[in-house]
């Protein structure tokens, strides 16, 4: 395949990825590494077991990053938490790095739950989407530890969290 050809192949696959957001980003990354050794090397079983690795590669990257984002999420949350008194409300808000994902919103403790073997605040926390001027509730636990105060509670992966996941 020559210069002008993988062109019309690489380009679209790449402006698809950037289309589709983090979720294909695997794929089609190995979808793009794949087409280009079979164009370079002309052997396809080469070319499949390039896209496999790539793809699977940048997944486990992806998904690295993305947990310890959430885990950064869920700490600035904690933090804001463990500072504050009961009925009190503040804002909290997290600074990606890559300006992407940096979200915020609000804090406010509904309880302290104090037991012999920790002592635990329960408080509802907001998201906010800006850009569709929403706002989502949720409520969560958060721990006092020797390192400070850390989310506590055991949520499953569900849509509603989006990148709190």
């Amino acid at each position: 395949m020559s210069g002008p050809h993988r062109l019309r192949v690489i380009v679209p696959v790449l402006a698809a990825a950037l289309a589709t957001g983090c979720s294909s980003v695997g794929d089609l990354t190995g979808a793009v590494a794949g087409v280009a050794t079979g164009a370079v090397t002309g052997n396809p079983a080469l070319a499949a077991g390039v896209a496999i690795g790539v793809s699977a590669a940048t997944d486990a990257g992806a998904k690295y990053v993305l947990r310890n984002w959430q885990q950064a999420e869920q700490d600035s949350i904690a933090a804001t938490i463990g500072a504050m008194p009961v009925d009190a409300q503040q804002r909290w808000e997290i600074r990606h790095p890559l300006p992407y994902a940096n979200e915020h919103g609000w804090v406010r403790v509904v309880r302290v739950i104090r037991t012999p073997l920790a002592e635990c605040r329960e408080a509802l926390f907001s998201v906010d989407d800006d850009a569709r001027q929403q706002r989502a509730w949720f409520l969560t636990t958060a721990c006092r530890q020797p390192a400070g105060w850390k989310w506590a509670a055991a949520e499953p992966a569900v849509p509603r969290w989006g990148n709190l996941q």
